[in-house]
C-alpha cells in the first residue's frame, strides 16, 4: 500500500509514504494515525491529544467541504467545534508553529490549503 516513491518519501515501518516535494501525501488514502505520527516526527513534533482533536476536526472539514481550509476558515472551524479558547491563532500556533493551517493539513493527510504560500 505505501510502497510508492515520489517527491520526498517518508519512511513508515519499512515502507514509504509517497509525498510531494513539500511533504504532503500524494495519496490521501495512505493516511493513518501511524502516518500522521511519522509526518509529525519529520516535522519535529510529538502529537498530543490536543493535536489529534484538531487533526480529526480537519479531516471532518475536508470530508464535508472537499478542501483544506486556509488560516481564517481553519481558526473559525476550530472555534465552532472546540471552543473559542482553542479556536484562535495563538493556540493553534503553539501546536503547529507559524503556519498552523499548512502543517495541520499536512499531518492530517490533506492537500495543502490552496491560498497558503
Amino acid at each position: 500500500m505505501l510502497n510508492r516513491l515520489a517527491g520526498n518519501p517518508t519512511n513508515l515501518n519499512m515502507t514509504t509514504l509517497a509525498t510531494d516535494p513539500e511533504g504532503y501525501l500524494i495519496n490521501l488514502d495512505d493516511w493513518s494515525t501511524e502516518a500522521a505520527n511519522t509526518l509529525a516526527h519529520s516535522a519535529g513534533i510529538e502529537l498530543t491529544e490536543a493535536h489529534w482533536e484538531v487533526l480529526f476536526l480537519l479531516r471532518e472539514f475536508y470530508t464535508e467541504y472537499g478542501i483544506s481550509p486556509a488560516t481564517r476558515p481553519f481558526v473559525k472551524a476550530v472555534a465552532l467545534k472546540l471552543g473559542k479558547e482553542k479556536g484562535n491563532s495563538m493556540y493553534l500556533m503553539t501546536l503547529f508553529s507559524e503556519s498552523p493551517a499548512k502543517l495541520a493539513a499536512k499531518l492530517a493527510g490533506l492537500p495543502k490549503p490552496t491560498n497558503c504560500l
